[in-house]
């Protein structure tokens, strides 16, 4: 099965939710009954993944800790402590962890909720390698609650991304933090710290980084007055 194994990105230090962050780190806040990043490890269960590589940095500890008392899946820190490494550089770290085959990856300081197939079945059935090196997950800003922006990519008829701010006047989507790569895509990656923004840039120009329309809703918890957004919505609608 293709995607057996994700990334979760949670070595950052959570700035926008301070005070929240001084001592807890932000994929450990609780929104709902559990912490952000529980949200997204349903997600992954759900979507049968078996491994799990979570990385951390800020107040690590903790993050080891949670990865600890999760039972399924499997789960392994990859240890940032001496450095932190961005978006990019952070999965290029784990890639020994990861193995060869595609695998998805997660932002922890934000979730979504599935209408109809959930949304990580929907990127594995769409993954086509032989045209992608990665398939982004995006959402019509207006169905996002936490997001104040008005689209990061435009999605043309093949398929393939744009930078909203290079296709003017075209129906612009939201990046909701999940995807699915191939390791190939980190080939010619920087050493050290680096964002994932920098491979997508190159595989815009190469014709190779895809997008998929989300067809539920996304929760980004950016700061602390967004926990009590995405706490509301969930109760109206859920």
């Amino acid at each position: 099965m293709l995607a057996r194994s994700a990334m979760v990105l949670a070595a950052g230090f959570g700035t926008r939710m301070r005070p929240l962050t001084n001592n807890t780190p932000k994929p450990l806040i609780p929104v709902a009954g559990q912490p952000i990043i529980a949200h997204g490890f349903d997600r992954l269960r759900a979507a049968h993944v078996t491994r799990a590589v979570v990385n951390a940095h800020y107040l690590a500890d903790q993050i080891e800790a949670w990865c600890n008392s999760v039972s399924t899946p499997t789960t392994i820190l990859s240890d940032e402590r001496d450095a932190i490494l961005d978006t990019g550089g952070g999965i290029a770290r784990a890639l020994p962890l990861l193995g060869a085959e595609p695998f998805f990856v997660l932002n922890s300081d934000s979730f979504w909720i599935d209408r109809g197939t959930p949304a990580l079945s929907r990127l594995r059935d769409a993954w086509d390698d032989s045209r992608m090196d990665c398939l982004l997950l995006l959402c019509d800003p207006a169905h996002t609650t936490g997001y104040d922006g008005k689209g990061d990519f435009v999605i043309g008829d093949d398929g393939t991304l744009l930078r909203a701010k290079a296709a003017p006047g075209c129906k612009a989507l939201a990046y909701i933090g999940a995807y699915i790569v191939h390791p190939r895509l980190f080939a010619t990656a920087p050493q050290g710290a680096f964002s994932m923004n920098l491979l997508w840039d190159r595989a815009i120009q190469e014709g190779r980084l895809h997008g998929l329309a989300h067809a539920g809703h996304w929760l980004h918890v950016g700061t602390p007055e967004a926990i009590g957004e995405a706490e509301d919505w969930l109760k109206r609608n859920t």
